[in-house]
């Protein structure tokens, strides 16, 4: 049996604390080795009793929670999840702690429920595995770009960039896969549409993040009837369903349809619908691609997907924060091929 994760829960609020030590000690894959009242504290425990993760406030006396993620990446990288009620008002705050080297956000306990402490869990042992640092252009190493010559010179040729389409999928730890997957795009591609487990108001700021580290795509939140288009990703909303229709008309193509309704598999937007609907509308003309993320979402979607002609990738499970909704997708049979992060741009551009 694997060693349990060793846990430090930093918090400034002594009930949080308690909360928190009482309900994620109870999953016997994880050791709360200790709590700590602010950063300074914090980082003596580090220190003294080396953690494999940390969860942390960002609103705390003395310092910063985003400070001290700072600091924690340049001296003692070790992997953070944030989990704080700043976060349900504040999306932007939310993106500044990924990008200074969060790997994932979760709101206060209040806001979690028996399936989100169960998620928070699965989260804390994920991240163990992850090689802590400050992601992305910020870390001095931006991600090599694909050649997009050959690709853009085969969709010129027999026009069929327009009738193509990129469908992809994330839930836990997919912020910083889908940002993976996009920096390391050619420009050229067909049009690319997203669904990312986001509440109402993350999504806006998520689609600018991502749009400017992005030259080569315009990426944006999805409006009901924006049509997909080669060269831009559309997001869908945070607590809005989106679905992929085939255009009439001599320009065919695709557009989506935003709109609200109950949630599928506990999720709005769900990975499972834009996958259904991909199905129907481009069958084989789409690459689906599923993410790290918990539970189930999109692999019965990703299986319909592929059984339409279409291929399809999971992230594997070694690069994954959470191993569910790949795992899934590969047992059922989802998913043709298994990926690490890095090489999943490149899977989809051979797929093309």
């Amino acid at each position: 049996m694997a060693k349990p994760t060793r846990l430090l829960i930093v918090d400034d609020s002594a009930l949080v604390r308690r909360v928190l030590e009482d309900r994620i000690s109870r999953d016997p894959r994880i050791e709360v080795v200790g709590t700590a009242k602010d950063a300074y504290e914090a980082r003596d425990m580090i220190v003294h009793l080396k953690p494999d993760v940390i969860t942390l406030d960002l609103e705390m006396p003395r310092m910063h929670g985003l400070d001290f993620i700072e600091v924690l990446m340049k001296h003692w990288p070790l992997p953070i999840i944030v989990v704080s009620a700043h976060i349900e008002k504040d999306a932007q705050l939310a993106l500044k702690a990924i990008e200074a080297g969060a790997v994932e956000v979760f709101p206060r306990p209040a806001s979690l429920d028996e399936e989100g402490f169960k998620e928070l869990c699965n989260l804390v042992v994920g991240a163990k595995k992850i090689k802590a640092g400050k992601p992305g252009p910020t870390s001095g190493q931006a991600n090599p770009k694909l050649g997009s010559s050959t690709l853009l010179n085969r969709g010129t040729v027999d026009g069929t960039l327009n009738s193509k389409v990129i469908v992809i999928g994330a839930s836990t730890g997919g912020t910083e896969a889908i940002k993976e997957v996009l920096t390391r795009l050619p420009g050229g591609l067909p049009g690319i549409v997203m669904v990312q487990h986001m509440p109402a108001g993350f999504t806006t700021s998520f689609a600018e993040r991502l749009d400017m580290l992005c030259p080569q795509l315009e990426v944006r939140e999805a409006k009901d009837g924006d049509r997909v288009i080669p060269g831009q990703a559309l997001l869908a909303p945070g607590s809005k369903h989106m679905y992929l229709r085939k255009a009439t008309g001599p320009q065919g193509g695709y557009f989506v349809e935003v709109k609200d309704g109950e949630p599928v598999n506990r999720h709005k937007p769900s990975v499972d619908v834009i996958y259904d609907s991909a199905a129907e509308a481009a069958g084989s003309k789409a690459v689906g691609v599923i993410l790290t993320g918990m539970g189930a979402d999109g692999a019965k979607g990703l299986l319909k997907l592929r059984q339409t002609g279409a291929h399809t990738i999971a992230q594997d499970e070694a690069t994954s924060v959470v191993y569910g909704m790949p795992r899934e997708a590969t047992i059922n049979g989802g998913a043709e091929r298994s990926l690490p992060i890095e090489k999943i741009a490149q899977g989809i551009v051979d797929f093309l």
